[in-house]
């Protein structure tokens, strides 16, 4: 796995680069289909500045509310050594922070003495550095909708023209998202027999988890093999733009309607998904959060799927 890309000797987390790219790429491939639907095009582009601004913000505030990390957040700015810390290799224990050199790339450059772990150091501002991981897709979604509908009223632009345009191009970049997740090894799934799993290196999210279960030493080089739900994931996404991109947008009934079917099928298949999940991502009656999110997300689409679909029948069928 490579969780950094080095350019020119500079490091750049491979989950946000290319998340960053994905949007890139997503808002040209919109920009593009703007003189079809009549939307002014500089009107698209402020509001791409605009989502992707909330739809971070948004999916920061959920991973660190209900991914269960939340008292994580808070012993590293009141109490760091009460977060879960690394030994170092063949069980020596530290006794000054310079001994932690070994894991310091890892974020373990604080030493307790009194237990010879390193730690990380106390960072109060923890919970708003997105850029060392931890961004919940859902969050990302509620909080850039609410902005956006705010955007798209104030600038009087065609909801449901702007809102088919996020409909292809939401699962567009989410296929970059999850090949970014792949490579930094995070939302990881479920133990697998080869074929059908892959092992990820040492001191990667996978790792972290089987070693904490016991089912590892330390002296493990690789996790065991997982399911590669990142990859599920990217694959699903991918099919849900080609089908909206390249064949439901030429055979369109309504506005509105590439938004709301990808509403359906991206919460069916995410559904679906969380069921191999491993990671943790919080949960209630068995039910991950990002399952609970999805229903309501089915519900809305389904919902507004039909009631556009009558109207439009209604509206014809004089005319017919």
């Amino acid at each position: 796995m490579h969780d950094t890309f080095m350019v020119f000797g500079i490091p750049f987390p491979a989950y946000f680069t290319l998340l960053m790219g994905g949007y890139t790429f997503l808002v040209w491939v919109a920009h593009r289909d703007t003189p079809r639907l009549g939307i002014d095009g500089n009107d698209l582009l402020d509001l791409a500045m605009i989502l992707i601004t909330a739809g971070i913000i948004g999916a920061r505030l959920l991973h660190v509310a209900a991914d269960g990390y939340a008292m994580d957040y808070v012993h590293l700015c009141t109490d760091p050594f009460a977060v879960k810390g690394e030994t170092l290799p063949k069980g020596k224990k530290c006794a000054a922070d310079a001994e932690c050199a070994p894991l310091a790339e890892l974020g373990y450059d604080t030493c307790d003495p009194s237990t010879g772990i390193c730690h990380q150091a106390r960072d109060c501002l923890r919970p708003i550095k997105f850029w060392y991981g931890g961004l919940t897709y859902y969050g990302g979604l509620a909080l850039a909708t609410a902005v956006g509908l705010w955007f798209i009223r104030r600038r009087k632009m065609p909801l449901w023209k702007v809102g088919d345009l996020a409909g292809y191009g939401i699962p567009l970049g989410l296929v970059f998202g999850r090949m970014g997740c792949f490579l930094a090894g995070c939302c990881f799934g479920t133990l697998a027999d080869p074929p059908f799993g892959l092992s990820f290196p040492a001191h990667t999210p996978p790792w972290d988890r089987h070693l904490e279960l016991g089912l590892i030493t330390k002296a493990a080089t690789e996790s065991l093999p997982v399911y590669p739900t990142q990859l599920w994931e990217a694959i699903a996404c991918a099919g849900i733009f080609g089908y909206l991109y390249f064949w439901r947008r030429w055979h369109q009934r309504f506005d509105g309607q590439l938004f709301f079917t990808y509403c359906m099928l991206y919460a069916v298949a995410r559904f679906a998904i969380e069921f191999w999940r491993d990671d943790a991502r919080g949960g209630v009656l068995g039910l991950s959060t990002s399952q609970w999110l999805g229903i309501p997300l089915f519900a809305f689409g389904a919902f507004m799927w039909v009631r556009h679909w009558l109207r439009t029948r209604d509206a014809a069928g004089p005319a017919a």
